[in-house]
C-alpha cells in the first residue's frame, strides 16, 4: 500500500470568454494567457478543477538504492526518478516530486554535487540527510534551497538501522518550500507520443553502472519493471519509459568516509541517448547547454516519422512521450546497456 498521498492542489481561476456580437471583420479576442494544463514532470494532463501552478517548489529528494533501503517508501507518488552514481559503484536515486506528496519518502540520503544538473533545470530543492562540505558548499552557491535532518518534516524511524531510517514528510515540508504559484518549466520535451519514431522491438533492458550495480527492467505489456527495486510492494514507481543518457563521470574532488573517491556526474553537453518506451528502443543524443538548461534530444532522420522537423543535416528534434519516466545516468566510460527483445 502507498503511504500517506497527499494531492496538493490549487483550483484553476479561468476567465468565461463572452461571445460579442458585431461585424465579421471585429478582432479576435486574444488568445488565453492560462498556463499549460499538463503537470512539468510528466506531460501528463491536470485533472478538471486542478492546476498545474502549486504553492510549492518541485521537491527532489535523495533516496538510498541499496538492499539497505528494503523497504524504499515513496516512489510509487513520485513523477519523475533519476538514477545516478554515487561513490563504491553503487548508484543513488533523486526521486521528484511536484503533482503528490507523500508523508513518507525515504531512506532520505546526502546529495552530491551531481544533483545540480539534475534539479536545477526546475528550480527545485533538495530533501537531503545532508552532505560533504564541498558538495553543500557548491549546492550553496548554484542558489538551490536544501532541506536536511533537523529540518521540520524530516525525522528517523527507531524500527529501522542507521543509515538508512531518515524518513521525509513533504507535506509538512511543502509549507515552508514556497514559490510565487508558478507553474515550473517542463522538466522534459513532453509530447503524446505519436511523434516518437517506431525503433526496434527492446522488451527489456540492464543499464550497468560499471561497478557493483545494474538495473534491469522488463517491459510488462503496461509499464517498465524494475527487477531490481528496493520499494516496498505496491508502491513501486510506474515507468512508462526508461530514459538512458551516456554521461561522463569526473571526480568530485573528495573522498568518502571509506576512502573511495567521489564520482560527479558532468551533465553539460551532449552525449548517446536510448528511449525505451511501449516495448521498443530508440537511439537519440541528448543535448543540455548548462547545469540548469533543459535536456533537448534529436535522432537521426532515418528512424524518424516527422522528417518535417529537420533540425540539423540527418537530425530531427525528438520529444519524450508523457508520462512518468525513470532516467538512467550511465557512465558513458565504464557503464554499459544490455537490449533484448
Amino acid at each position: 500500500m502507498r503511504r500517506g498521498r497527499l494531492a496538493i492542489a490549487v483550483l484553476a481561476a479561468g476567465a468565461l470568454a463572452l461571445g460579442g456580437c458585431g461585424s465579421d471583420d471585429e478582432p479576435e479576442p486574444p488568445a488565453s494567457s492560462a498556463p499549460p494544463a499538463t503537470w512539468p514532470l510528466t506531460g501528463l494532463p491536470v485533472p478538471s478543477g486542478m492546476s498545474a501552478e502549486l504553492t510549492h517548489l518541485v521537491l527532489v529528494t535523495k533516496v538510498d538504492n541499496t538492499s539497505g533501503s528494503k523497504p524504499q517508501l515513496g516512489l510509487g507518488d513520485a513523477d519523475l526518478v533519476v538514477e545516478e552514481l554515487v561513490e563504491g559503484g553503487l548508484t543513488r536515486l533523486a526521486a521528484f516530486y511536484y503533482s503528490v506528496l507523500p508523508t513518507a519518502v525515504g531512506p532520505v540520503r546526502s546529495m552530491r554535487a551531481s544533483d545540480i544538473g539534475i534539479v536545477a533545470p526546475v528550480d527545485a530543492s533538495i530533501v537531503t540527510s545532508g552532505g560533504a562540505s564541498q558538495t553543500i558548499a557548491r549546492v550553496e552557491d548554484a542558489g538551490i534551497t536544501y532541506y536536511s535532518e533537523g529540518a521540520e518534516g524530516i525525522t528517523r524511524d527507531s524500527s529501522r538501522p542507521a543509515p538508512y531510517n531518515l524518513f521525509a514528510d513533504l507535506t509538512t515540508i511543502a509549507k515552508t518550500a514556497t514559490q510565487d504559484a508558478a507553474r515550473p518549466p517542463d522538466y522534459l520535451p513532453w509530447s503524446s507520443g505519436d511523434e516518437l519514431p517506431a525503433g526496434e522491438p527492446a522488451t527489456t533492458l540492464e543499464a550497468s553502472f560499471g561497478g557493483s550495480h545494474s538495473t534491469t527492467w522488463n517491459f510488462d505489456g503496461e509499464h517498465y519493471v524494475n527487477e531490481d527495486s528496493f520499494a516496498a510492494k505496491g508502491d513501486e514507481f510506474p515507468a512508462d519509459t526508461v530514459l538512458v543518457l551516456r554521461v561522463k563521470i569526473v571526480d568530485a574532488g573528495y573522498v568518502d568516509p571509506a576512502g573511495n573517491p567521489v564520482p560527479e556526474t558532468d551533465l553539460t553537453g551532449t552525449g548517446d541517448a536510448l528511449v525505451f518506451h511501449a516495448g521498443r528502443v530508440v537511439p537519440a543524443t541528448w543535448t543540455k547547454s548548462g547545469l540548469d538548461a533543459p535536456f533537448t534530444f534529436s535522432a537521426s532522420t532515418s528512424t524518424s516519422p516527422s522528417p518535417s522537423r529537420t533540425t540539423t543535416a540527418g537530425t530531427v528534434a525528438l520529444t519524450i512521450p508523457a508520462g512518468h519516466v525513470w532516467i538512467e545516468l550511465v557512465p558513458a566510460e565504464q557503464g554499459d546497456v544490455t537490449v533484448g527483445k
